[in-house]
């Protein structure tokens, strides 16, 4: 009995502990990544990395096995992914499809949609197959593949919200253009990676495939149809008052929203879909969207989101980098990913008769990955479907499209005719 008291204190001290160093770790990196104008998320991500064996632990390998151990802890990966699913939820819930009121904004997001999907998924698919026999030569080629795709396919939502906060866009039409598209484009590839997903898992079975389509199908018109009225039914009844929300309505958000993680679960597309799901039923109600985000989200992005943060640079190692092989292969993603967003981009906007410049600007937007990739990174590599080389040069690519946008944004937006604002929040 005493030894078991005794583990459980332990385990708790070094998860406290943990949890100390990376809150810590990723706030100082937020608050250094916004003095150089980048958004804060960047910074929580490179502390992540910085905490890992990409140099904490290259440097400091003793401490760094005491404090991390050799590989994350039960605890740390249980909140990390408690983390990812709340936080999936507040994304499906911030979704603006309201911005496709005007017909040249629709066709603009649609246009922008299919070339920052279709091209970079391509390009990762491509660069798999030939990276296959040489970086995962024991991963079945097809599904390696289309996980690369995935991964250079991604736009992410949060980032680039942020990003068009900061730079005072939000309201424009290039920022409504944009953040449309990259919802739309996240849902799609959402969409493609739980395919991917289910494809890989059922080993190859069209029954088994099939009976899991049917089975999201399902839940996604029970959501919609049943679950969205008794929601909104109980937001009408417990509205939000003076801004908070009441602790009855609280406790049926969560235990909806975790309800829906265990069901996409046992579809076998992952937890996170059922956050996410849950979040795009309570859309519509705005006030408690805006008390969520003040009550609970703020929260998660300092708590949760550096965990999981931390949890990936872990399992990154930039040093395992070694041969030069490596670096030409991480060369080749970097010039896909870049060049498969920015360039189908720009023409697909041309197309919908925005200018040279905004074009431009809507290329780089596009760009954005971040936290989104590191999402998709991380299903990958637990499935076992990235090798950890491939893993880490996709954590780069993830980091380095990020950390562009801003500088070209500077560089943009006053031969658009925008004022770049002067200090940086994010």
């Amino acid at each position: 009995m005493h030894s078991s008291v005794h583990a459980t204190e332990s385990l708790l001290f070094s998860t406290l502990l943990q949890i100390i160093v990376m809150v810590l770790a990723a706030r100082a990196g937020n608050v250094v990544a916004r003095k150089f104008g980048q958004p804060g998320v960047i910074g929580e991500i490179v502390a992540g990395l910085v905490l890992g064996p990409s140099l904490f632990g290259h440097f400091f390998p003793d401490a760094a096995l005491a404090l991390f151990g050799a590989k994350a802890s039960s605890p740390i990966t249980i909140i990390s992914q408690i983390g990812l699913v709340l936080l999936m939820f507040q994304i499906g819930m911030d979704f603006e499809f309201g911005h496709l009121g005007r017909r040249k904004n629709r066709n603009g997001s649609l246009g922008i949609t299919a070339a920052s999907i279709t091209v970079p998924f391509a390009l990762g698919f491509i660069i798999g197959q030939f990276s296959a026999p040489l970086l995962a030569p024991k991963i079945d080629p097809t599904t390696y593949s289309l996980f690369c795709g995935v991964g250079l396919a991604i736009t992410a939502v949060p980032i680039l919200g942020r990003i068009l906060k900061e730079f005072d866009l939000t309201r424009t039409e290039i920022g409504v253009v944009a953040i449309s598209a990259a919802a739309l484009n996240d849902v799609i590839g959402w969409v493609l990676l739980a395919g991917i997903s289910a494809y890989a898992a059922a080993k190859f079975s069209l029954e088994n495939m099939a009976l899991q389509i049917g089975g999201i199908l399902l839940l996604a018109a029970f959501a919609w149809f049943g679950l969205r009225r008794v929601i909104r039914w109980v937001l009408d009844r417990y509205p939000v008052t003076a801004g908070e929300i009441s602790p009855n309505v609280m406790t049926a958000v969560i235990a909806i929203t975790f309800a829906m993680a265990i069901c996409t679960y046992q579809l076998g597309i992952f937890a996170i879909f059922g956050g996410f799901l849950a979040g795009l039923l309570f859309h519509d109600d705005k006030a408690f969207v805006e008390a969520w985000r003040r009550q609970v989200g703020r929260f998660v992005l300092v708590f949760f989101l550096p965990v999981f943060f931390t949890y990936t640079g872990l399992r990154t190692n930039v040093l395992g980098l070694t041969a030069a092989s490596d670096w030409m292969w991480l060369a080749a993603i970097l010039a896909a990913a870049v060049g498969g967003k920015i360039v189908p981009v720009f023409v697909a906007s041309r197309m919908a008769r925005f200018s040279l410049t905004e074009s431009a600007i809507l290329g780089t937007l596009m760009n954005t990955r971040a936290l989104m990739e590191l999402i998709v990174l991380n299903i990958g590599y637990d499935m076992g479907f990235l090798p950890q080389n491939v893993f880490t040069m996709l954590v780069i690519m993830a980091v380095f499209t990020t950390v562009m946008t801003g500088p070209l944004l500077r560089v943009l937006l006053p031969r658009a005719g925008y004022a770049v604002p002067q200090g940086v929040e994010a």
